[in-house]
């Protein structure tokens, strides 16, 4: 609204909250869902993929795992995670889990060797 707020009348509030609840598009959100989509397509053209996992791994520590779908094999010494498309294999020693939300994954431990497979 472009009046003051003390201005703005109850059914104009009531009529301005029902939008946002309901999800209605703002031009905000349409600017900025094409900006995503316009990065990620660009992104890709260059080979980056999103829905494959992606991995940092911190030397003697362990490493952090993105868009995890599932666990295929867990051991203390080879772990398997496995996103969307592909799937990373983490091998090394006295390798635990740590935090899993959301998609993220979390391993402990002396990672010696992360590589994709399939």
């Amino acid at each position: 609204y472009d009046r003051p707020a003390a201005e703005i009348s109850a059914a104009g509030f009531l009529s301005w909250r029902r939008r946002v609840l309901n999800g209605a598009p703002s031009a905000y959100n349409r600017r900025s869902m094409r900006l995503f989509s316009e990065i990620s397509r660009l992104l890709a053209a260059e080979g980056l993929d999103f829905s494959r996992v992606q991995y940092t791994v911190i030397d003697g520590k362990g490493g952090y795992f993105q868009n995890v779908k599932k666990l295929a094999e867990f051991s203390e010494t080879k772990i398997v995670v496995c996103g969307r498309k592909g799937a990373v294999s983490v091998e090394g020693e006295k390798l635990t889990l740590g935090k899993y939300f959301a998609g993220d994954l979390v391993v402990y431990g002396d990672i010696s060797k992360a590589e994709r497979i399939r």
